[in-house]
């Protein structure tokens, strides 16, 4: 059985923002790959992290994290 898997928004927010991986992982005191490595689902943060990136961002942390897959963003645009 698969380990809990904790789904992300952190490429999409970094995306409207323009912030590069490594931008983020300076700011928040991680390695750069550890982004990758959430972004891709292949790691958990702690409750801490998750904290951090939503604070980074603005953002409640339920808007970037979630226990199920978020809903797929539709075609149009407004």
């Amino acid at each position: 059985m698969p380990s809990e898997v904790i789904y992300n928004r952190i490429a999409m927010l970094r995306a409207e923002r323009g912030i590069s991986r490594r931008d983020l992982a300076e700011a928040l005191g991680v390695h750069y790959q550890t982004i990758g490595y959430l972004e891709r689902g292949e790691y958990s943060p702690s409750l801490h992290l998750a904290l951090r990136i939503a604070a980074y961002f603005e953002v409640a942390v339920e808007v970037v994290f979630a226990v199920e897959p978020f809903p797929r963003l539709g075609a149009e645009t407004g």
